[in-house]
């Protein structure tokens, strides 16, 4: 039958206040039946390109019970005092919420004293470590302290499930090419001997669980240790490197003659998107779904997780349907995607499983309106200082903060103190009715544009 407990996992990329010293630590957050993390060994996020954490809590606690994943600073250790002061906080701040760290790195000889420096520092204030490297399971072992196996280890099949579970772990993350076959013989044949998570949407790696070196070639920064600069994303350029010449000695062409490959992404793997068959990833007794979410926002968090939060929910109550499928994918198609595909559960890859395009193909794109100035709480009514975009009346909107979250409206009356006004231009000030935000939330108007390619999963399976 299907299993109604299954948990959902989120990889976020949260700015967790570890400050410049982490280089740029991520973390990621776990719904209740969806768990958010970040993870995969996927790399360093830039300070610039992290959402706040009291953003997702906010957004996830509106959706229902959540973890909170942390993950280590990739390319070094988070040093000992700042990791301490930021996992306490979180701690503080989620109280009775599942909370993980992830040293899912590889550990170079010379780091073991750190890192296990590190797994004694944070053990208080986390509920698992997530592993990809047998030394850091040492260390696990050592200290006493649970820990999931990575996706990273490449576990594709039930003995080695097995022999993870045999030498302590909880969890095991299973490899992406596991087929949904596979993945419910595996967890059949485990019978319940440690649980089972996979992952259900977003960013794919086009190499094996990850495990790529061409970022290390190109840029000298390994995916492996969590700093992939993602070249695969780029458009690539086919070059002669000698020069061909016919009998008669004319030059066939020239050593500088090149090509543009189109399409030009064909290293870049679309999206995986799961909500046309969460039924059967549930039924095949996955205890643990990952949403991966590096990088995004917190409107991608609050999106994606809602709509597999619904999913699960549907499937539970056995409501269900090609439709609702449907639905909500066109929800998650609002924010970053790259297309969408079925991953690698009904088959190995073919040419629908990548990219048409380097950038996004969300729906729907944001623009910055302004900020809030004030909030009435007894009226409700929010005041927004016009910086950008103008807002008037029936215009879609987001209200983003750090404690808010993502607040979604469409702009009802506007008033400038008795005033209705129709068009709030840049530079001037306006009043309407909005759920509860704070000063200094940034407002957004919301626009829809055309799709450059459908970029949907095609069909339920």
């Amino acid at each position: 039958g299907v299993q109604h407990d299954v948990t959902l996992q989120l990889l976020a990329g949260l700015g967790l206040g570890l400050g410049d010293e982490a280089g740029g630590a991520v973390g990621a957050v776990t719904i209740k039946d969806c768990a958010i993390r970040n993870g995969g060994g996927g790399g360093c996020l830039m300070q610039d390109q992290l959402t706040q954490p009291d953003a997702a809590v906010g957004n996830f606690r509106r959706s229902g019970e959540f973890d909170v994943h942390v993950k280590a600073a990739a390319a070094e250790f988070i040093p000992l005092p700042a990791k301490g002061v930021a996992l306490g906080e979180i701690a503080g701040r989620c109280g009775r919420v599942k909370r993980y760290l992830a040293l899912n790195s590889i550990m170079f000889e010379g780091e073991t004293d750190e890192v296990e420096r590190t797994i004694l520092a944070a053990k208080d204030f986390v509920d698992a470590f997530i592993v990809a490297d047998w030394g850091v399971v040492a260390l696990c072992r050592k200290h006493g302290v649970p820990f999931h196996v990575s996706t990273q280890m490449s576990v594709s099949n039930s003995e080695a499930a097995r022999f993870v579970a045999s030498q302590g772990a909880s969890r095991v993350v299973l490899a992406r090419e596991c087929t949904l076959g596979e993945v419910k013989k595996i967890v059949g044949e485990l019978g319940g001997t440690i649980g089972v998570e996979c992952f259900v949407h977003g960013a794919q790696c086009v190499a094996e669980s990850g495990r790529c070196f061409m970022s290390h070639e190109v840029f000298g920064k390994s995916a492996c240790r969590g700093e992939c600069n993602q070249p695969c994303r780029r458009r690539f350029l086919v070059k002669a490197v000698d020069l061909y010449e016919d009998d008669a000695g004319n030059p066939v062409h020239e050593t500088d003659t090149s090509f543009v490959v189109e399409p030009h992404t064909v290293l870049s793997a679309r999206d995986l998107c799961s909500l046309q068959f969460v039924d059967r990833l549930m039924d095949a007794g996955i205890e643990s779904f990952k949403i991966e979410g590096r990088a995004r926002n917190a409107e991608y968090v609050k999106t994606v997780t809602a709509a597999y939060r619904s999913a699960v929910d549907a499937v539970a109550a056995g409501v269900y349907s090609r439709e609702m499928a449907a639905r909500l994918e066109n929800d998650v198609k609002k924010v970053f995607n790259r297309g969408f595909s079925k991953g690698l559960y009904f088959g190995r890859p073919g040419k629908d499983q990548f990219a048409d395009s380097e950038d996004s193909l969300s729906s729907q794109v944001k623009r910055h309106a302004g900020v809030v100035a004030d909030y009435f709480l007894k009226a409700g009514i929010v005041q927004v200082k016009i910086q950008d975009h103008s807002l008037k009346t029936g215009d879609s909107v987001q209200i983003h903060g750090r404690t808010t979250g993502v607040v979604e409206l469409n702009v009802g009356e506007m008033r400038r103190d008795e005033e209705t006004v129709e068009v709030a231009q840049k530079g001037t000030w306006v009043t309407f009715k909005s759920p509860r935000c704070r000063v200094g939330d940034k407002v957004f108007f919301i626009e829809e544009r055309a799709q450059k390619v459908a970029g949907s999963v095609r069909g339920l399976a």
